[in-house]
């Protein structure tokens, strides 16, 4: 349970503090986003440091029990698959990534969204007895 805590500790405030960003700086998020779905470099070490960190959280945290700690789990290995794909196939990941922020309403979604998931992330991480 201690390394559950400590990893929502990790991603819960990073997930706030990335969706506030987005809602807060919408067209700056926007551009930097439409600059990361290019083929390049940038997409590239995205891909490497997604595949580091999900690498890392499923080596720690592989639980698969029906409680909160399965998101931390699922987390680590969509970071790895996404990772994977944009090294392999970044013209695959392109294409989705894409088709997800498609506009200004599909970027306030996932801010959203991120942000509630790092809320309860967090919640679990510092709540004692959560």
């Amino acid at each position: 349970m201690e390394r559950s805590r400590i990893l929502a500790r990790i991603v819960g405030p990073t997930f706030v503090a990335v969706a506030f960003g987005m809602l807060i700086n919408l067209g700056m998020y926007e551009t930097m986003i439409a600059e990361g779905l290019r083929p390049g470099v940038l997409f590239y070490l995205s891909g490497l440091l997604s595949l580091l960190a999900g690498l890392a959280i499923i080596n720690l945290h592989n639980i698969w029990r029906l409680d909160w700690r399965v998101i931390i789990t699922v987390l680590g290995w969509l970071m790895t698959i996404g990772g994977i794909i944009r090294i392999v196939l970044p013209r695959v990941a392109i294409a989705v990534g894409s088709t997800i922020y498609g506009g200004r309403a599909s970027t306030i979604v996932v801010a959203l969204l991120i942000g509630t998931l790092g809320a309860f992330l967090s919640f679990k991480g510092y709540m004692r007895g959560a």
